[in-house]
């Protein structure tokens, strides 16, 4: 069975994501960048992660971070979360659009936020060059079918992950501990 844990996403951290997204444009790359919704849902996912490991939440102030949300342990990490409207199952996949890739991080941490309960499940993490070696690579405009049958179209080059090709969390002592 995957390790994972769930966190409730406060009133009061919503609003911050929000109010952040309505202020700041955090789409800035010119291409593949993500819509308004799609933008709050990573504020969320750094607002609430923030929260969790006591770290200063992300404030829009200082432009573009390079991919670099928070550093543990000496390591540079980015928090990726998709929108869920179910809980995570170990069958599910990850996004990563591929112009990110470049971006000078040590680790991924996923993250999916269920809107219909608001709740984040914090799934696993990986580092950057493991994530590489176990993601599939898909083109722009290749069509990618969901579990549930529905299907879109990417609108940047993306990577997939399993979401059992992840590390294992159980708590937030157990990832800030895996990352070395």
């Amino acid at each position: 069975m995957i390790r994972m844990f769930d966190v409730e996403v406060s009133e009061e951290q919503l609003d911050y994501a929000k109010k952040l997204v309505k202020k700041y444009n955090f789409g800035q790359r010119g291409y593949g960048d993500g819509n308004k919704r799609q933008q709050l849902t990573g504020m969320i996912g750094q607002t609430v992660f923030a929260d969790l490991i006591i770290q200063e939440r992300p404030d829009g102030s200082t432009g573009f971070d390079d991919g670099k949300d928070f550093f543990i342990n000496g390591k540079r990490v980015d928090v990726k979360t998709m929108t869920r409207t179910t809980p995570v199952k170990n069958y599910y996949v990850h996004n990563f659009v591929a112009y990110q890739k470049k971006y000078d991080v040590d680790y991924y941490v996923f993250a999916s936020y269920n809107v219909t309960n608001r709740i984040l499940t914090i799934c696993g993490y990986i580092s950057k060059e493991e994530f590489f070696q176990k993601a599939k690579f898909f083109p722009i405009g290749s069509w990618r079918t969901r579990s549930d049958g529905t299907s879109f179209q990417t609108f940047a080059p993306l990577y997939e992950i399993k979401q059992t090709d992840l590390l294992d969390v159980e708590d937030i002592t157990s990832l800030l501990n895996g990352i070395v």
